[in-house]
């Protein structure tokens, strides 16, 4: 390895956003301080790409694919078989994975959470909070477990995941369904993301049953005692069938690892033959463990090409529209992960290139993610000159290099077209 680059990906999910008027028409990004990713953007290559193809879902799953150098267009078969892969549930041909996300759910105007929806899941109610309070992994644990005992019959299957994310399993079922992420309705009433589509009668069934299972779950007695929110419905969406992708290795001649708390991009590390790290305490949320990260990705370039580091925190402050939280992640992200991984990558020594983005934006303004093209920069440490020029969507856009393709950019990061 000592005389071959070392390539890495410093992905902050969801970092790219729009102009604020609460931060003097800013986004989150100019607002931030972050030293280290404007060194990288100041030394290196800095513009935009577009890494969600025009109608494609607005998704991870789908910009992550372009991220690592895959068309979406031609591979993605939905968000759930990726993670399915991620959480080691083997899918037959046959088989539809489906994302099981605990949410939170309330009614009335305003809002009441901790009310009991009466056994029934109708179209009216609000979607409060589509993480259902962040639970802990025991907690998540023994609701899922309880969802398999109460709801689980021949060819329908829950397995735990992380937090609010796990998954759920129909085999031999059926795909047709449109059903809107429920990150998409935060603060809306459900019905403008309601399951349709030939999948929809036993999807409804089971989002359902589980109102009347969880409304006196142990987990929901002991949250309300502690001011928590309930975790009162499942939310089934992302569901597609077993997907089929090139090794990593076999198109870009790399090997690979991936850094991450998410089962999605476990799921896709999986797909491609990345390995994947497990890093202790990383939680996919703002008290993940980023110097676990960050100190796990410098070990790793010992001994493979490429590693694709993944922090959530980002996303998620922009999925509960908190300028501040936001910008605390994205500073994290920067002194705790992008600061000692550079460091790292002197202390090894050799030649190195160095990728940082975000997936997609996730602007504070709507709560979720958007399609429009993200900023990037790439720095060689064998390369004289850069940008110069800060880390930001202002700045990036300035440059005018700009890739539509976003899944032609990893080809460009390896071959130093960029």
């Amino acid at each position: 390895m000592s005389n071959k680059t070392r390539h890495i990906v410093l992905l902050g999910d969801g970092m790219a956003d729009r102009p604020l008027a609460e931060l003097g028409g800013r986004t989150p990004l100019m607002a931030a301080r972050t030293p280290n990713m404007d060194r990288i953007a100041s030394q290196g290559v800095l513009g935009m790409v577009r890494t969600i193809p025009e109608g494609m879902a607005l998704g991870s799953d789908v910009a992550n694919l372009s991220v690592l150098g895959y068309d979406p267009a031609a591979v993605y078969t939905g968000r759930s078989p990726i993670e399915a892969a991620g959480m080691g549930v083997d899918l037959g041909p046959g088989d539809v994975a489906f994302r099981c996300n605990l949410v939170t759910l309330g009614r009335g105007n305003p809002v009441e959470t901790d009310t009991d929806l009466g056994g029934e899941l109708s179209p009216e109610l609000v979607m409060v909070d589509f993480a259902g309070g962040h639970p802990g992994g025991e907690e998540a644990a023994e609701i899922i477990a309880t969802l398999a005992e109460e709801l689980g019959e021949e060819g329908i299957e829950f397995h735990p995941g992380v937090s609010y994310r796990h998954l759920m399993v129909w085999r031999d079922g059926l795909e047709e369904l449109t059903v809107a992420p429920p990150h998409d309705l935060t603060d809306q009433r459900i019905v403008a993301g309601w399951p349709r589509g030939a999948a929809a009668e036993k999807v409804l069934d089971l989002m359902a049953r589980s109102v009347g299972v969880l409304w006196d779950h142990p987990v929901n007695i002991r949250r309300r005692k502690e001011g928590k929110k309930p975790i009162n419905c499942i939310w089934l969406w992302g569901q597609g069938l077993k997907p089929g992708m090139k090794g990593f290795s076999e198109v870009y001649g790399l090997s690979g690892a991936m850094i991450t708390a998410v089962d999605l991009l476990r799921g896709l590390a999986v797909s491609i033959g990345f390995k994947v790290l497990d890093v202790p305490g990383a939680t996919g949320y703002l008290d993940t463990n980023y110097e676990g990260k960050a100190s796990a990705a410098v070990d790793a370039l010992k001994d493979v090409d490429i590693v694709y580091l993944h922090v959530e925190a980002p996303d998620e402050a922009g999925h509960s529209g908190s300028v501040v939280d936001k910008i605390r992640a994205m500073e994290d992200f920067d002194s705790r992960v992008v600061g000692p991984v550079l460091e790292g990558l002197r202390d090894l020594g050799g030649p190195h290139r160095v990728l940082l983005m975000p997936d997609h934006a996730t602007p504070i303004e709507i709560k979720t993610h958007s399609g429009e093209a993200v900023p990037f920069a790439i720095y060689d440490s064998e390369s004289s000159g850069g940008s110069g020029l800060p880390y930001d969507e202002v700045s990036a856009a300035s440059t005018g290099i700009r890739i539509e393709h976003g899944h032609e950019l990893m080809g460009k990061f390896i071959r130093k077209e960029l």
